[in-house]
């Protein structure tokens, strides 16, 4: 089952696709998330009547994990960590498959792309064991960690002990402006896409592959993840889990790539669909 937010005559609700409709299933994505994706079944309309939102416009948490692909790894030039790294992203930076992409005006010449797998809890979840992880699922989507890449460079430049710290905070920084967070098309529940240890992604700049990765790369799998950070959060439904960037990032490349206003990102697991964005001028 395939699951979506839409906007029809101003209104947004949740909804299903079926074929080339969406029938409408909820009032919010999060109350058939909470019910146990049990559906309120109303009108069915042509989807290209309807505009298609994020699938969570509005998520409680948004986790962002990093250094999480050995092969992302490699090419940063960054050691595989020991324990998960993962910060909070902006909620407000969230927006739908189609949207734009805004060059912020501080900071648009270093924009660069990390399409991410990602997790959708479906039950609160509190200090869960990893066997018992995928319970709390309730499907997966995907997630553009779109960067700023302006102070990476520092960051390997820093000295001391806040330095570092400081350098870290600014490199996370460039990562919340708006529009930075585009997430969907759609959640497809997790029995439609039973193993999320194999799960081919690709990312392409202008219909040219960037990044083509599955997560059986991946350092720390979504159960070893949903059992560490699950120590620390209380997960309700409708928080997101970004699961991290694969290599072919525009920072690691030589020369570096990055995208500029015009150009169309689209990063795609087959079973989820194409989440699609031009990038446009500030």
């Amino acid at each position: 089952m395939k699951l979506v937010t839409f906007e029809i005559d101003g209104c947004a609700r949740a909804g299903v696709l079926e074929g080339e409709d969406v029938v409408e299933a909820g009032p919010s994505m999060k109350a058939i998330l909470s019910s146990g994706l049990k559906l309120e079944r109303g009108a069915r309309y042509p989807r290209a009547k309807v505009r298609l939102r994020a699938p969570i416009p509005d998520p409680g948490l948004v986790l962002s994990v990093g250094m999480n692909y050995h092969e992302h790894l490699k090419e940063m030039r960054t050691p595989a960590p020991e324990k998960p790294a993962a910060f909070t992203k902006s909620v407000a930076s969230i927006i739908a498959s189609g949207e734009a992409i805004k060059a912020p005006k501080s900071n648009p010449g270093m924009l660069d792309w990390e399409g991410e797998f990602t997790v959708v809890i479906g039950k609160a979840c509190h200090r869960v064991k990893a066997a018992r992880a995928l319970d709390y699922v309730a499907g997966y989507t995907l997630v553009n960690d779109v960067s700023a890449r302006d102070w990476v460079a520092p960051i390997f430049q820093a000295q001391g002990i806040m330095g570092p710290i400081h350098a870290w905070e600014h490199n996370l920084l460039g990562k919340m402006f708006p529009t930075f967070c585009p997430m969907g098309p759609c959640i497809v529940t997790k029995d439609e896409l039973p193993d999320p240890a194999n799960v081919r992604i690709q990312t392409r700049l202008n219909g040219k592959v960037m990044q083509d990765a599955n997560t059986d790369d991946l350092v720390f799998s979504v159960v070893q993840l949903i059992e560490y950070y699950s120590q620390f959060y209380l997960f309700k439904p409708g928080d997101v889990i970004t699961t991290g960037s694969p290599s072919g990032v525009g920072f690691g490349r030589n020369p570096r790539v990055f995208m500029k206003p015009g150009d169309v990102v689209e990063v795609e697991v087959r079973e989820i669909g194409i989440l699609r964005n031009p990038v446009e001028a500030p």
